[in-house]
């Protein structure tokens, strides 16, 4: 003889069910999150590849992060003396990304490149030296520079943030960039197809747009990033691989 059916079965298995998705829900956001990785670029300029990129985001034991980007020729790029490589430390907080210290040069022995700073959050003060300008600024809440900020976005896309602007340190000034997002684009890269939101980048009055090709189902990290002025492609950096922790 059949059991006549009872709703309380009925709710425990409503509640059951709800509770999985919602460990599966949990369960990919923990997925989701800012990881190490290791990304390499081809940088192209005129229709050929110049240099390739390797930029780097590593975890470190005391919970802060350490972002390096290095920067080596091809083709005609040998041609140039320049090895661009920068090194950030920063710190990922609820409230978004502060950099620590950042340091860079263009690989030569000319100092008009270099660039290291160090940021005291608890005092508000940022100082060094930027390309032979002394730095010595009073810190607010959003400066970032042209390394960190690059954290800043994917970390706020992965905490649910759209943002619409950032500070960025400039020698011993700060510019600030208005971001926007532009659309999707599903991109074909040498990982293969990927589905991509396009942001846009531009300080005011600057006929220069950057613009980001992110993959949201690889922690925001860019497949495609590109300048323009007006309607001319000043450079674009293409994706060739990608490990993801």
């Amino acid at each position: 003889m059949r059991r006549r059916p009872d709703w309380r079965d009925a709710r425990l298995l409503w509640l059951l069910v709800t509770s999985i998705v919602a460990l599966l829900a949990a369960s990919g956001a923990a997925a989701d999150e800012l990881r190490p990785f290791t990304a390499t670029y081809d940088w192209i300029w005129s229709g050929m590849t110049v240099a390739e990129t390797t930029v780097k985001l590593e975890k470190n034991a005391d919970g802060t992060w350490t972002y390096s980007s290095n920067s080596s020729p091809r083709g005609i790029g040998k041609l140039a003396p320049q090895r661009p490589k920068t090194v950030s430390i920063l710190r990922v907080t609820d409230q978004g990304v502060q950099p620590l210290s950042y340091k860079g040069d263009d690989g030569t022995s000319s100092s008009k490149k270099s660039v290291e700073v160090t940021y005291d959050w608890n005092a508000h003060h940022v100082a060094g030296v930027y390309e032979g300008a002394i730095v010595d600024l009073r810190l607010k809440p959003d400066v970032q520079d042209d390394s960190s900020v690059q954290i800043a976005l994917m970390a706020a896309l992965l905490q649910g943030r759209t943002p619409d602007r950032f500070s960025v340190l400039d020698k011993n000034s700060v510019r600030e960039y208005q971001y926007r997002k532009e659309g999707e684009e599903t991109l074909k890269t040498a990982i293969g197809e990927v589905a991509t939101v396009i942001f846009a980048s531009q300080r005011a009055n600057s006929p220069h747009v950057n613009r980001y090709w992110l993959a949201a189902d690889r922690g925001y990290i860019p497949m495609r990033v590109q300048q323009k002025r007006g309607d001319d492609v000043q450079w674009t950096m293409e994706i060739r691989s990608l490990k993801r922790q």
